[in-house]
């Protein structure tokens, strides 16, 4: 990236933009300044009240009235698992054939209202007994289909459902709770590089019950692929956030349980955190 580092954050006061160490009340709405164009430019210079260190409004998913989706199967390694998790209901390859096609899998996530902020609680279902996190860098278009920006993504999924029957897809990944967003909003208009880490650690009690990391260069398909066949036949007047998709998946003998806290770290962006119930 070029320029100075720009972070957007949804907060209840209003949009609060870092630059260069300091953070400024913007006036604009959330959906304005995302579909703005040249808007790291524009943020570059713009001028606004600086807001005093200890200031700290509380904290909003970095998404107001965009839909989220995602995509699958876009890491070597989640293609394995989805695998074995077709294998062991009688499935087929279908989710190999997805990972070598042109054609990604993409599919509806979460309406904004059902995205968990910073600290908020995300869910297991009640009628599921393996679930896990997926932890994903999260990709913001504009309506334009351009790339504005980077967030943090936990893709919540309900392994047991999905491995059941691919048609079940809906219900493993699309309930409350099951998605969070967070903590900023990186601007830029262009990928993060591939050396870029994603952590994810899991506590339970006082011990670290799963971590794991890995990096965007083991991702496939890169924003702008996804990009291209999400806006294709769908528009998205206040832009759209898409879950690119991961490569860190625990062993088949862990489950999520009430009680855990998920942390997601990307480096230049910082670190997700929610508790689960």
């Amino acid at each position: 990236m070029t320029g100075p580092q720009l972070k957007l954050f949804h907060t209840a006061g209003g949009v609060v933009l870092e630059r260069e160490g300091a953070r400024l009340a913007l006036a604009e709405p959330w959906d304005a300044l995302i579909n703005r164009p040249h808007l790291p430019e524009y943020l570059a210079g713009i001028e606004a009240p600086r807001l005093p260190p200890d200031v700290r409004p509380p904290l909003l998913a970095p998404i107001r009235t965009q839909e989220v989706w995602a995509a699958g199967v876009t890491y070597w390694r989640s293609r394995t698992a989805r695998m074995e998790e077709a294998r062991s209901a009688g499935g087929g390859s279908f989710y190999d054939r997805v990972y070598e096609a042109e054609r990604p899998e993409l599919f509806f996530k979460a309406a904004a209202w059902r995205v968990r902020a910073p600290g908020e609680t995300i869910r297991v279902r009640r009628d599921s007994r393996w679930s896990v996190p997926e932890p994903e860098l999260a990709v913001c278009f504009n309506s334009r289909g351009e790339l504005v920006g980077c967030t943090i993504g936990n893709d919540v999924s309900a392994r047991d459902l999905e491995g059941e029957n691919p048609l079940y897809l809906p219900q493993a990944k699309i309930y409350d709770g099951a998605c969070a967003l967070g903590p900023a909003l990186l601007v830029t208009p262009e990928p993060l590089p591939p050396e870029t880490t994603i952590e994810l650690r899991i506590v339970r009690g006082d011990d670290v019950a799963y971590e794991g990391s890995t990096t965007l260069a083991q991702l496939r398909r890169t924003p702008a692929e996804l990009a291209t066949f999400l806006y294709r036949e769908t528009s998205f007047p206040a832009g759209c956030v898409l879950l690119t998709g991961t490569g860190i998946v625990p062993p088949d003998d862990f489950t999520l349980r009430p009680g855990d806290e998920v942390s997601i770290t990307v480096p230049p962006i910082g670190t997700l955190t929610n508790p689960v119930a």
